[in-house]
């Protein structure tokens, strides 16, 4: 549990907040970046969604920190997708490098031009051929598998709207709702997904057939207890191991009821409730207050309203079919 004196000092703006809170976070998610990410160019390109997108308004929002853990944790249940993290991943020796990466991925995919989004998709195939194994229990697995490149994709782009509704002040929902999973659905069919969900009832339902194939083996206890434990040692910042614990905590809160008996977390009670949710809100504004819009919304925007070069007229048209 947090504590609430430690919680006191998240509302704060400007320079101390800069300097405790939001330069760290930034510097993580700046650890390890993709190649090819990029969102300047070119002019009038408006990439695989565009600003009128369900996407860019999810992916804006601070709220996808939040989010991104509480994929993490629910992506262990699966034995095969574990086993591939657990063998080629490195996660615990640099987890803020694989955090980065991720990141590096969404963002580049939702705000980058079509071109940098295809180069991103197909940079990560490749590495997804190359990630293959056997798991504990003898099965073979490989990430350029269908099944689980949708189980990911699920995970994410559900926890990602998860978090979206619960912690940012104007959320998109009904049909809006359905309209970010129709367009996320796209990347993770080009990165080889099939039957990828494209509606809530959709992802309702695809969640309830694979839970049989779901367990929490070792691999997976283990994977948790290193995602959840405190931040320790010598100079760590204590704003910092506040926040974690709160996006910890807010997390495990976003997991379905299910999803947290098979990992063994503690559903939030009424007490915690009381010091997670609202420490989480003064966190996540507290960023939105601080950091502002972020570069890559603030760059793709520039770039959609610039004036075409000659001879791309037709990026345009192109990438307003794919998100039709």
């Amino acid at each position: 549990m947090v504590s609430m004196p430690t919680l006191g000092t998240l509302p704060l703006i400007g320079g101390p907040l800069r300097n405790q809170l939001l330069a760290p976070v930034a510097r993580s998610l700046a650890a390890d970046r993709l190649p090819f990410e990029q969102y300047t160019d070119p002019p009038g390109d408006p990439g695989l969604f565009g600003p009128g997108s369900a996407t860019w308004r999810v992916h804006a929002d601070p709220s996808m920190l939040v989010g991104g853990l509480a994929a993490l944790l629910l992506q262990t249940l699966h034995p095969l997708a574990m086993a591939g993290v657990e063998e080629h991943s490195g996660y615990r020796d640099d987890p803020l490098g694989r955090l980065s990466r991720t990141g590096s991925f969404v963002t580049g995919t939702t705000y980058g031009s079509t071109e940098a989004a295809e180069r991103l998709i197909k940079l990560v195939k490749g590495i997804h051929r190359k990630v293959r194994g056997a798991a504990p229990d003898g099965r073979p697995y490989s990430a350029d598998d269908p099944d689980l490149v949708t189980w990911v994709h699920v995970t994410e782009v559900s926890s990602f709207l998860r978090a979206h509704q619960r912690f940012t002040p104007f959320p998109v929902r009904g049909d809006q709702a359905d309209r970010y999973f129709h367009e996320m659905a796209t990347i993770a069919e080009r990165l080889g997904g099939e039957g990828v969900p494209r509606s809530r009832v959709a992802v309702r339902s695809y969640l309830r057939r694979i839970r049989p194939e779901l367990e929490a083996g070792d691999q997976a206890m283990g994977a948790v207890a290193f995602l959840t434990r405190p931040m320790q040692g010598r100079g760590v910042n204590p704003l910092m191991t506040a926040a974690h614990q709160v996006v910890i905590q807010s997390a495990v809160g976003l997991l379905p009821p299910w999803a947290r008996d098979m990992l063994g977390l503690r559903p939030p009670n009424l007490a915690s409730q009381a010091v997670v949710l609202p420490a989480a809100h003064a966190l996540l504004g507290a960023l939105r207050f601080a950091g502002g819009e972020p570069v890559a919304l603030v760059e793709a925007r520039r770039r959609v309203a610039a004036e075409p070069a000659a001879g791309r007229s037709g990026a345009r048209t192109a990438s307003a079919a794919v998100s039709a």
